[in-house]
């Protein structure tokens, strides 16, 4: 057995040679920690990148190696075992909390009371963003919590009309939040100039600027194209995730990598969360366990291994997205869900 594992391993340098052999030969590329790194700062001949790349290659064969007699066992940590500490320790190494909340469309003073609200419910995962023109409140509201800045976690996320100047984009992130240092920086979603906007990120990180890196709506074949350029491996990846549209293709790959897995519009998302919520199957499953359908959803969501930033204005449904903890859906009442599956996106990314 052994002797076919180590011939498969040389199967897979023999890969990562050819590719990494392209990669080199190719002048122009679309467009945390630093512990996490496995390449040079910048390879600046062929020559050189192919050397790193090989090394990336074969430590991550390596660590697929090392994985082998435990089998069954992810490569990256399962977040489910960690529902009594609520937070995963990502590949940047810092620890990320496992639920939190969403404040796309929350602008101003709603912006301010709802994140507020989600503080005093002992939610510490804030997730903004560029496009959400919230940022300011976002922070106006960390600051004023009382709360230690290192116990709160935050995410923003840099847009691709930011991309031809990433290292603005990132001082002006940095200056609306205006809470020291950004926890997490992610790219919205590819466009042209996101490899460089991404080694711009890189770089923060150095600089202490920015302390994990990640992507948001990157997908199979985006990753694959993605990841050979850059060097800092994304700590996480932020997709749309609910019962309609659930990615089980996807996120088994995303955490084969070590990057955790975190999902947008978990109820649905706006003008679809009524028909989710009133799903009969689900609805079921809510009264069987004396709890909601939203709290059912979510906690889905966690024993898939994906982390919630369910959104809200309302500090009694934001309570209520904290209440995840107590109860525990059998693997039949998780098939059920995975059984209503529909490939339905709500969003166009």
């Amino acid at each position: 057995m052994k002797r076919v594992f180590d011939f498969m391993l040389a199967g897979l340098l023999i890969a990562v040679l050819s590719a990494c052999g392209k990669q080199a030969g190719t002048e122009s590329a679309a467009d945390n920690g630093t512990e996490s790194s496995v390449l040079a700062e910048n390879s600046e001949t062929a020559e050189q990148t192919k050397i790193s790349c090989v090394e990336k290659g074969a430590e991550h064969i390596m660590d697929k190696e090392k994985t082998q007699d435990q089998e069954g066992t992810a490569m990256t940590e399962d977040i489910s075992s960690h529902f009594e500490t609520k937070t995963v320790r990502l590949n940047s190494g810092y620890e990320m909390p496992i639920y939190g909340i969403g404040t796309y469309s929350l602008t101003g003073e709603v912006c301010v009371d709802s994140v507020t609200a989600a503080l005093d419910s002992g939610v510490r995962l804030i997730d903004t963003a560029y496009m959400y023109h919230n940022e300011e409140s976002v922070g106006e509201a960390v600051r004023n919590s009382g709360i230690p800045r290192e116990e709160i976690f935050v995410i923003t996320k840099m847009y691709p009309n930011q991309f031809s100047d990433p290292e603005a984009a990132i001082e002006e992130a940095l200056t609306k939040l205006d809470i020291d240092y950004i926890d997490m920086m992610l790219l919205h979603h590819p466009g042209e100039g996101d490899v460089e906007s991404y080694l711009a990120m890189e770089k923060a990180v150095r600089d202490g600027k920015i302390r994990s890196v990640g992507l948001s709506n990157w997908y199979i074949e985006e990753l694959e194209e993605f990841l050979p350029q850059v060097n800092i491996m994304p700590a996480l990846v932020q997709n749309e995730i609910h019962p309609y549209y659930q990615e089980n293709d996807v996120i088994p790959y995303i955490q084969s990598l070590g990057i955790v897995v975190q999902g947008w519009y978990p109820l649905g998302g706006r003008g679809h969360t009524a028909e989710l919520l009133g799903d009969e199957v689900i609805s079921e499953i809510a009264a069987a366990h004396g709890k909601t359908s939203a709290q059912i959803i979510l906690r889905w969501n966690l024993q898939k291994g994906v982390v919630v930033i369910p959104g809200s204005s309302n500090p009694d449904h934001i309570q209520e997205n904290t209440e995840l903890f107590d109860f525990e859906l059998s693997r039949e009442e998780m098939e059920r869900i995975n059984a209503l599956d529909r490939g339905e996106k709500h969003d166009w990314y």
